[in-house]
């Protein structure tokens, strides 16, 4: 079975430590105990570690050796419309473990009313669903989970494949990758709401030159559309 892996803010001298509710986690739940090892990451490296001190709010770590990790196939930035929060927060989940580079959520026209005023509020909360799914995937790295940006902000972005998924009439996903793929190629997602993009900004989409592509004729949900996606470059990045 592998170890489990955890996300500490720094290691100095060859120690780390995690506290606050992440640490009660560690002690109560888990029943982390001095002597048992584990993976810990900096955000940069992974390391075997191994638990020095197992307090209520504090644990405490020595570093026995860095170990390999594993290096992204490719690097995704997913540009995904603000939904109800349930499944937008089903997304974040997913979209890690998936690999995800970095998640930006996006206001648009057919977005609920009120959800980018109360997204700005709900930014730590998705930070710690990430977090949390990043060591249950164990990765290497924590993805960024940035604040809501409108559709303008969202189609400046720079990436070397831009593709936005479509309902209408557009070509397979698979169609339009490039024969040659490389680890460190970096593709965006754009996914719309429920209800799709309007006439306008479908516009809008295709003058910043985004290439619309398909995932097939069934209509799916915003969420399921945005896994799917990510899981079909991962596959074809391999």
């Amino acid at each position: 079975m592998a170890r489990r892996r955890f996300f500490v803010e720094t290691i100095e001298r060859g120690h780390a430590r995690i506290n606050g509710e992440e640490a009660h986690h560690l002690t109560r739940v888990l029943r982390v105990e001095p002597g048992q090892k584990f993976e810990i990451s900096d955000n940069q490296r992974v390391y075997l570690a191994e638990v020095e001190s197992a307090r209520k709010d504090l644990v405490s770590f020595a570093i026995l050796e860095e170990i390999p990790a594993a290096v992204p196939s490719v690097h995704t930035t997913l540009y995904a419309a603000l939904i109800k929060f349930e499944r937008f927060e089903w997304l974040i989940e997913k979209a890690t473990e998936l690999g995800v580079s970095a998640m930006i959520p996006v206001e648009t026209a057919r977005s609920e009313k009120g959800l980018e005023r109360a997204a700005s509020k709900r930014l730590p909360r998705w930070e710690r669903i990430a977090r949390e799914a990043s060591e249950q995937s164990r990765r290497a790295r924590l993805p960024v989970i940035e604040s809501s940006v409108d559709l303008a902000h969202a189609l400046r972005q720079a990436a070397d494949y831009r593709f936005v998924l479509e309902e209408t009439e557009a070509p397979p996903i698979l169609s339009a990758f490039p024969e040659k793929r490389a680890p460190s190629d970096r593709v965006a997602i754009l996914v719309g709401p429920e209800g799709g993009w309007t006439d306008d900004e479908r516009a809008r989409i295709t003058c910043a030159g985004w290439r619309a592509v398909s995932l097939g004729a069934n209509v799916l949900r915003a969420e399921t559309a945005a896994i799917a996606a990510l899981a079909i470059v991962n596959a074809a990045w391999q």
